[in-house]
Parts: structure tokens; C-alpha cells; sequence
């Protein structure tokens, strides 16, 4: 049992001062407001929520800064695309643990305190299967409890090259699983980390362009079911056209009317919406997985972020492919592509409410459901996931400042578990 006293917090009600948290086994037990204990680990700082990173593919880390020149008229996610196949073709798991290691710990710094890992490398470089199958899954696992950060493990279904089964060519060999590959390397997983708290294992499709119907039921059938479900969908316009001509229907609203969508998923971009997709999605409980970074340096587009909060939907950010490992530029380039979009300003928030609170704590709570994850929210019985921000400011502009002007400022403080990892 321990016990930290934070000069001030936000909590799910909005800021409080001098608030007592008490922690058992990683969970927060009770919470104290006014408080004056003095046998107390004390925080002189703002105590946040920890953010959770709902989508990330360590190895691309590699890649950040290298795919900048124009080599071609049309550029784009595609030629992208070719080069990221290159990279991912020398990986092993040795090198893939050291890799996600170091970009992890560069997460964790900049105040993610848990990641969720879309994992597709699984064969060896010519296309076999390890002898230990989950040999690269377990590296991600193993990289992120050597960094201490909390992960979402989300073995991939990778079965096709494209919509209606289109056969994998050799560049793809690495990443080809079927349905009972992905069960069976997250069963395994589960068992040997079900000790672990800071573990989960759940699934995840690589795209509708990746599995067929059949394929992606039998992933989501035969998976237990409190375990998140994530998929890359309506990314880029070429795969709306593609789904929509195969399957006879735009991507999201074509999955959300063959399977039951609601919280344990997690759309990840779903960029390209009509209007009603985007309030199905947003009536469906599922997150939204907006990687505004990432989006913006692969030329995906602007998810319709202002339209899916003001019909009710849940949402969380992640780092994709790691260009950028800050929480604080995926926020603030969420909020200002709505800006730009609308020609107004404050988008994201209510009126009166503050734009950097709004987003910090929807994203929070969004991104650690994704995860799989009690928290997001300082509550009794939410894992004491915290990230301490320096308490100089306003609380009224304490997040606006932090979201819009900090720049590359990492935050005081960083727990996971209850356990201060992080620290000057």
C-alpha cells in the first residue's frame, strides 16, 4: 500500500487540490480530496491520467526522417508503402526487442504510459515460421516490460494483398497468418503474462483489404470476448473504392453492418467517412484511433473529428509509425486539422469548457479502454497510471498550455502501476 499527495489533480469531475491517492497492487484503492496526510509520497506537480498509445508499429521508428524525398510524381501512402516493406524484411527478434525498447522508452518519457503494438512481422525473413511461432510477438511483450511502460499486444491477421483474397506477393511473406495462427499466438501469450497486469493480449485485422469476411469472423469468433479488437480501415481513398466495389459497400459502414462493432473495438484512422458512418461509429461505442501525425505525413486526410464528438464518440490517439512519439503533437495537430478544416477556433471543446482538458481527458480514457486497460481516469478502482506536469499555471489553462504551447517539454514525473518510472 502507498499513498501520493498531489498539490493538484484532474480528476473525472475537473481539478482538485491536495488530493490524497492511495494505491494497493498498481489499483487505486481510494481518493482524497483537501487533504493534509503528511505520510505521503507528495507530488509537487499536476497529476494527470496516464495517456494511453492505441496504435503503434515499433519498428517504422527506423523509418521516421528517412522517406521525406520525392522520388516520383505521385507520392504517397503507396510508394510510402514499398519502402516500409524494405525495412520490416531485415528484422529478427533480437533486433526487434532492442529496437521497441528504445521506442518505448522514448513513449514513456513523453508520457504514454501504455501502447497498444499492431504486430504483423511474424515469419522469418524468407517466409517461415519461427520454431517458437509467438518468437516475435513475445520480443514486442518482452521490449515493453523492459522499457516498464503497460502493453496491449495485437497479433495481426495478414492473410491477403488486397480485397476479395487477392494472394500475399513475396515482400508480404513475412507478415501471412491465418485465423488460427493469431488465436493461437494470443492464447499462448495470454497464458504465459496472465500473471503480468501490465499485459493484454487481444486481436487485430490489418484492414478489410487484408482478410476476408470469412477470415475476419472466425478471428473475432474465436476470440474471448474482453479482449480488444482493432483494425486499420477507410485509411486512403483507393481502399474505400476498392472495399466499396468488392464488398458493395463503403468499409466502415459495410463492417459495422456485418459484425456487432461496440467498445471492445478500435477503428484505427477510419479517415474516410460519409455522414453516416460517422454517427454510426460514434453511436457504436467503438474507439476511433486517430493518428493525426502519421495521417498527415502519409497524406491520408483529416478525420471528421469536430461532426463524430458532437455525436457522442469515444476516441484515442496513437503514434502509428512513430514519426512523431509525442502525445502532446498528436492532440494538438488533432485539433488544429478541425481548426483548419472549419476555419474556426476551439473546436474540440464546449463552450467554456478548456480545448487542451477536453482533449486530454476524452483520449485518455478512449485510448486506455482501446488498450484493454482500466484507466485513463484518476477513480477508485483504475490503475494507478499517472503523468505529472509542472503545477505553475492557472488550472483553467494548465492542459491549454501544456496541449498548445509546451513544445517539446516531457512532463516532471511518469507512473505506471502505481511505480514512478520516470523522473528528473
Amino acid at each position: 500500500m502507498k499513498a501520493l499527495l498531489a498539490r493538484s489533480a484532474l480528476l473525472s469531475l475537473g481539478w482538485a487540490n491536495d488530493v490524497l491517492v492511495t494505491i494497493d497492487a498498481g489499483w487505486i484503492v481510494d481518493i482524497e480530496r483537501g487533504s493534509n496526510a503528511t505520510r505521503a509520497e507528495r507530488i509537487d506537480g499536476a497529476l494527470l491520467p496516464g495517456m494511453a498509445n492505441l496504435h503503434s508499429h515499433a519498428f517504422q521508428r527506423a523509418m521516421a526522417g528517412t522517406a521525406e524525398r520525392r522520388t516520383q510524381p505521385d507520392d504517397d501512402f503507396w510508394s510510402w508503402r514499398e519502402a516500409m516493406y524494405g525495412l520490416a524484411a531485415g528484422i529478427d527478434p533480437d533486433t526487434l526487442r532492442a529496437q521497441a525498447a528504445d521506442v518505448y522508452r522514448v513513449m514513456l518519457a513523453a508520457g504514454y504510459t501504455s501502447v497498444a503494438e499492431f504486430h504483423y512481422i511474424h515469419r522469418d525473413p524468407q517466409g517461415a515460421w519461427y520454431s517458437d511461432k509467438p518468437a516475435m510477438a513475445r520480443a514486442l511483450i518482452e521490449a515493453a516490460r523492459d522499457a516498464e511502460i503497460a502493453i496491449c499486444l495485437l497479433p495481426a491477421l495478414y492473410a491477403h494483398g488486397d480485397v476479395g483474397g487477392e494472394p500475399l506477393d513475396e515482400r508480404r511473406k513475412r507478415f501471412a497468418t491465418a485465423p488460427d495462427d493469431v488465436l493461437s499466438i494470443a492464447a499462448t501469450l495470454r497464458a504465459e503474462y496472465a500473471g503480468d497486469p501490465n499485459v493484454v493480449v487481444g486481436v487485430c485485422a490489418h484492414s478489410l483489404r487484408a482478410v476476408t469476411p470469412d477470415e475476419l469472423h472466425a478471428l473475432v469468433d474465436g476470440s474471448p470476448r474482453d479482449v480488444p479488437v482493432h483494425l486499420h480501415i477507410a485509411e486512403q481513398t483507393r481502399e474505400v473504392e476498392r472495399v466499396q466495389a468488392v464488398l458493395g459497400a463503403r468499409p466502415v459502414a459495410w463492417l459495422l453492418e456485418n459484425f456487432e462493432v461496440d467498445r471492445r473495438w478500435c477503428l484505427v484512422h477510419a479517415t474516410h467517412l460519409d455522414d453516416s458512418e460517422r454517427t454510426a461509429l460514434a453511436r457504436s461505442g467503438a474507439i476511433a484511433g486517430l493518428c493525426p501525425t502519421t495521417e498527415a505525413n502519409l497524406g491520408d486526410g483529416l478525420f471528421p473529428f469536430a461532426a463524430y464528438l458532437g455525436a457522442g464518440g469515444a476516441y484515442g490517439i496513437g503514434s502509428d509509425s512513430n514519426v512523431s512519439l509525442s502525445p502532446t503533437e498528436e492532440l494538438r495537430w488533432l485539433e488544429y486539422g478541425q481548426r483548419l478544416i472549419e476555419r474556426r477556433r476551439i473546436v474540440a471543446a464546449a463552450a467554456g469548457d478548456s480545448c487542451g482538458d477536453t482533449l486530454y481527458a476524452g483520449a485518455a480514457l478512449g485510448g486506455a479502454h482501446a488498450c484493454g486497460r482500466r484507466a485513463g481516469v484518476i477513480a477508485v478502482g483504475a490503475r494507478a497510471d499517472f503523468v505529472v506536469i509542472p503545477d505553475d499555471d492557472d488550472p483553467a489553462t494548465r492542459l491549454d498550455r501544456w496541449v498548445f504551447a509546451s513544445g517539446d517539454r516531457r512532463p516532471d514525473a511518469v507512473y505506471v502501476g502505481g511505480r514512478r518510472i520516470l523522473s528528473p
